[in-house]
């Protein structure tokens, strides 16, 4: 379904197929900041490896991919089966500050809820503001903090895990 509240209606959010994976792998790159620099720095082939397309939504404007958004389980277990997580979320910078991001999550939400999920979570990098910012204007609230999870730069970064409630 298209999302309508932007670019006059001309944003479409549809499940991704593998003839996605060029754009979509160009488009996976990080901004200092916010995300990890030895994940950026890998050489890979494809985005989706030997992952399923189909568990990655694609933001699509004028023909053009403009986003995505992954989505997963935070485990394996039937007992978190409930809950459906964001496994990775990015925007093309020209983008950003236009309601590409708020579309995907809108649409991640609808879609976890289409799958019996009562909860979406994700984690994010304390140092990702505008990450932040983002999931909270969408519903986000914190959860936990993992405490200097990472060393990035050589400094610590906290891990911080968010949820909505579905």
């Amino acid at each position: 379904a298209a999302w309508t509240g932007l670019v006059d209606g001309r944003l479409n959010v549809r499940t991704a197929t593998p003839r996605d994976d060029a754009a979509l792998l160009d488009l996976d790159v990080g901004e200092p900041g916010t995300g990890f620099p030895s994940v950026f720095a890998r050489e890979r082939a494809s985005f989706f490896g030997t992952g399923d397309p189909s568990a990655t939504l694609v933001a699509e404007l004028e023909g053009d991919v403009v986003g995505y958004l992954r989505l997963g389980h935070p485990t394996p277990l039937a007992e978190n089966a409930h809950v459906v997580s964001i496994e990775g979320f990015s925007v093309a910078g020209s983008r950003r500050g236009t309601g590409v991001g708020r579309a995907l999550l809108e649409h991640a939400k609808s879609t976890a809820r289409r799958r019996g999920a009562t909860k979406l979570s994700l984690r994010v990098l304390s140092t990702n503001a505008r990450a932040i910012a983002v999931y909270t204007a969408a519903g986000f609230t914190l959860e936990g903090v993992l405490v200097a999870e990472f060393v990035i730069d050589g400094r610590p970064v906290d891990d911080l895990i968010m949820a909505v409630a579905l």
